[in-house]
């Protein structure tokens, strides 16, 4: 094992993290384009946003999980670490924050009647937090897709 120095650049050869860094961009850049096709307008927010299609969030975790698998072995203990934490990502997109989002948008109705009524000045919440189940998938697949084209590419780029 190699000693730990404080400017030690070997990170940057990481294949994973940078497998699951880059599955992440591009899922946000797939929302981008729905959202310029939809609207003809660069939005540039869907880069830093939350929920809708396809899920950047899964993408990532089963983008780190697949390099993981493919650099580590598919029966490496850092992949079943990996996929434990890429299932409870996933699950909590579909159900904990797609269900507060759907509160939200409740609670903005709500506020919305209240506001005509009685001028309440109260801001909008967020809606758009979770994902639907077919959001998810799109993005585990799109992470098995785009890692496993990307780890294979780095790996022969770098002669390994």
């Amino acid at each position: 094992m190699n000693p730990i120095h404080p400017f030690d650049l070997s990170v940057f050869a990481n294949i994973p993290l940078w497998a699951a860094f880059f599955s992440w961009c591009s899922a946000q850049a797939i929302k981008l384009a729905i959202d310029f096709a939809k609207t003809r307008r660069v939005d540039f927010r869907y880069f830093v946003s939350t929920g809708g299609m396809p899920s950047a969030h899964s993408a990532t975790v089963t983008g780190l999980a697949t390099s993981l698998g493919l650099t580590q072995g598919w029966d490496s203990p850092v992949l079943a670490l990996a996929s434990v934490f890429a299932i409870i990502t996933m699950f909590d997109a579909a159900t904990v924050r797609h269900a507060a989002g759907m509160q939200a948008q409740v609670l903005n109705e709500i506020v919305e009647e209240l506001r005509k009524d009685r001028r309440l000045r109260a801001a909008k919440l967020k809606e758009l937090l979770g994902h639907t189940r077919k959001e998810v998938l799109a993005g585990l697949l799109w992470g098995i897709l785009f890692s496993s084209v990307f780890t294979v590419a780095w790996t022969r780029l770098r002669g390994a």
